[in-house]
């Protein structure tokens, strides 16, 4: 194997290179949603055609599923630049429905939380990298703590429960702060030494900038939920 004849500073600097690619990735599509979202808030034509219908709404939403489960189900069938662009084309998706922020809440508001959020986000991740602590067992936990958020969620739309819907917020921060953690762990470690450079290292980059970028955004909009002020 190429990585036993790298010493373990090589392997480490391999491995900074490549989680350097995966925030790059991540940070690229975070300001594509916020771009979209800010610039489809400020049109009241974008606005009307996506929130008037709820089967543009809708079909906004399945269409971010299917990507998703096409670029994790078949990115290892698909090229590099095949991979970038469904990335991309999901952020570009997911601004559009994410616009509703602007909508209801305060400019500043959502600035102070994507600030917060950011510095959570830098921590718990930074954490994530350098512990030697296998955090195996507490991803298990965050990820059936997400289970259980997605079917509470799904029920509050029927019953409209305020408490619930509290609870659901607060449990959320938790688990997607312990899932920033793990998922950069295991990020770090999908990592295949030797391989930088190559079509199958930028798909690793997009793969882990994908979960990153979905934990950021849903920890995003759980403290956004606590900490914004609605117009």
């Amino acid at each position: 194997m190429i990585e036993l004849n790298l010493t373990e500073q090589e392997i480490q600097a391999e491995q900074a290179s490549f989680i350097s690619k995966v925030y790059a990735w991540m940070s690229t599509a975070l300001l594509i949603t916020g771009l979209v979202a800010w610039y489809t808030a400020n049109s009241q034509v974008m606005v009307e055609f996506i929130f008037s219908n709820v089967f543009v709404f809708y079909g906004l939403i399945i269409g971010e599923l299917l990507l998703v489960g096409v670029l994790a189900g078949l990115v290892k069938r698909m090229s590099a630049l095949t991979a970038t662009l469904i990335f991309v084309l999901y952020s570009v998706l997911n601004g559009l429905t994410m616009s509703f922020i602007f909508l209801l809440y305060t400019s500043e508001s959502i600035s102070s939380t994507f600030l917060v959020t950011s510095l959570t986000f830098g921590v718990m991740s930074a954490f994530g990298y350098f512990t030697k602590r296998d955090l195996t067992s507490i991803g298990n936990i965050m990820y059936m703590g997400l289970i259980g958020i997605i079917i509470a969620s799904v029920v509050n739309i029927f019953f409209a429960n305020e408490m619930l819907y509290w609870i659901i917020t607060y449990v959320g921060v938790l688990v997607f702060v312990g899932l920033t953690a793990y998922d950069t762990q295991k990020i770090k470690a999908m990592n295949i030494i030797g391989n930088e450079g190559t079509d199958e290292d930028r798909k690793e980059a997009i793969m882990g900038a994908l979960t990153l970028y979905l934990d950021f955004i849903n920890l995003f909009l759980m403290l956004l939920r606590l900490l914004g002020n609605r117009k």
